[in-house]
């Protein structure tokens, strides 16, 4: 038995010895293993991950003709993935002041004046915060051992907001081309050198988009003959801020598109939310979904005014980039459907003014209707300001003018005629209507009566001077969101009742006054 004993505990600490040596070894050749191939770069300063969710600039690349050896599309793109992460690193400095990842992207001579312009700024306490809008480079050379390339990208639009002291001291939006040299060096391409150029001046074909809707003088005009907004916002009634989720169904749609259409109204406003669709990276699932949102309303005769990034709130430049690519995506997906009559780029940008700094909303919405522009140059575009105060900011870059309205009816028209003195776009109310909603948190409520009464006000206004209008809602919600109008109960109360139609379907007495 002893020895029994003796041989298994002799056992036990060969075994135990051989593993332990083998766990060595491996950890061993780990160490050497990264020791002779280096760190990749992105995984050392998380920039795969950042630049994913942060930097997703639109790249053009517009000749790969050069005298060298032909470009191979797996040099490209990583020639293309460090060149990006080049201006990213070096907005990444130039905003925090730090040297952070300039010597992984940048060859020991084009660092230089990166070091020293960090330096100066940050004696001076100066950041600058930045991003590039779109890149279009050419290939100029590229080498036959593969070593070396040279291109020139033309025309990068490049915006910055300088700070001194944290304090804004100037914006600026900037053009210009630059020619590019970078070396291939341990795996990785760095900038060797890179020269900035006045940009270049581009022809574009002219052909002549048709325009299904478009605007003469202060009309908007649908295949010739003046178009009259008369419209609606919607969102069915059980999936209210949630129109593409699990409760989506195209019979519940068709129907409330058949009250619409009936109801001799012609035009609907729908809202696409930012992080449903999926942020950036837009969902497939989503835009099918749309797109029968889209037929339905063309199958009754109904145009279409699609707002953008619905609960999208992040302004700041370095992000802008993420939402370029998401309208992308869905404007040039959908910018042929008949149905539609206009792109709202935000709900209520002037809402965020306050807590999202307002140079920040402005300056994206600035950048991003050009290209709008750009991707859709055949239907029209607006933005639908909070009230009617805001709504001349950006008129000369908009096709026509929207704003909100929940004042005072009785005040309504000297507020328009402000407005409309102001600016020769075609003027459109938006959004605008009352809760029904006179209960245990609001005594003094309208009622449904009172609803009644001030759509019909409101409905004789629009009558008598001809004016477009979307009113808010078709129905009555059963329930409605905290982040749509917060915890408190006497404001979603009051958000629930502002419908045509209660919870149930049934008209309310305002439904005889949805239109004029």
């Amino acid at each position: 038995m002893r020895v029994n004993n003796k041989n298994i505990y002799r056992t036990a600490i060969i075994i135990s010895f051989i593993a332990l040596n083998a766990l060595l070894l491996f950890g061993l050749s780990k160490v050497l293993g990264y020791l002779n191939s280096g760190a990749e770069r992105s995984d050392m300063l998380h920039l795969e991950k950042e630049t994913i969710t942060t930097y997703l600039p639109k790249v053009n690349w517009s000749s790969l003709d050069n005298p060298g050896r032909k470009m191979e599309q797996q040099a490209l793109k990583e020639i293309e993935k460090d060149y990006l992460f080049s201006w990213y690193v070096k907005n990444n400095a130039l905003k925090a002041n730090t040297t952070e990842g300039i010597a992984d992207f940048y060859t020991d001579s084009a660092r230089v004046n990166l070091f020293k312009l960090v330096d100066y700024n940050k004696a001076n306490k100066i950041s600058i915060e930045g991003t590039t809008i779109e890149h279009n480079p050419a290939i100029d050379f590229y080498s036959a051992d593969g070593q070396i390339v040279v291109f020139t990208d033309r025309n990068i639009v490049e915006y910055q907001k300088i700070y001194q002291d944290k304090k804004l001291i100037n914006t600026v939006t900037d053009t210009a081309s630059y020619k590019v040299m970078m070396l291939l060096e341990d795996g990785f391409w760095r900038i060797r050198h890179i020269k900035r150029m006045p940009p270049e001046t581009v022809v574009h074909d002219s052909i002549k988009p048709h325009k299904l809707f478009e605007v003469k003088g202060d009309s908007i005009m649908n295949d010739g003959k003046a178009y009259l907004i008369k419209g609606i916002n919607y969102y069915p009634k059980n999936s209210a801020w949630d129109m593409y989720g699990d409760k989506f169904s195209t019979d519940t749609i068709r129907a409330d598109f058949d009250i619409i259409a009936n109801a001799k109204l012609n035009t609907v406003r729908i809202f696409v939310p930012y992080e449903d669709f999926g942020k950036a990276d837009v969902q497939e699932d989503r835009l099918d979904k749309l797109g029968q949102v889209l037929d339905l309303a063309e199958e009754k005769n109904l145009a279409v005014i699609v707002t953008l990034f619905d609960f999208y709130s992040d302004y700041t430049p370095q992000n802008w980039t993420l939402t370029h690519r998401h309208a992308e995506k869905i404007v040039e997906t959908f910018k042929n459907h008949n149905a539609i009559l206009a792109w709202d780029l935000k709900n209520e940008p002037d809402l965020d003014f306050k807590n999202r700094d307002k140079d920040n909303v402005t300056g994206w919405l600035q950048t991003l209707l050009p290209l709008i522009k750009k991707w859709d140059p055949n239907n029209l575009v607006t933005i639908g300001w909070s009230n009617p105060h805001d709504a001349v900011l950006l008129q000369d870059k908009v096709d026509f003018v929207s704003y909100h309205y929940y004042l005072n009816p009785n005040h309504f028209l000297d507020k328009y005629d402000a407005l409309k003195v102001q600016t020769n776009k075609p003027v459109v109310l938006q959004e605008f209507g009352v809760s029904s909603y006179r209960g245990f948190w609001s005594w003094f409520g309208k009622g449904e009566n009172g609803q009644a009464e001030y759509h019909k006000k409101m409905q004789a206004v629009f009558k008598e001077k001809q004016l477009a209008f979307l009113s808010w809602t078709l129905y009555d919600f059963p329930a409605v969101p905290n982040n749509v109008a917060g915890k408190w109960p006497w404001i979603k109360n009051k958000q629930k009742k502002f419908g045509f139609l209660d919870e149930h379907g049934k008209p309310k007495p305002s439904f005889l006054h949805i239109s004029n």
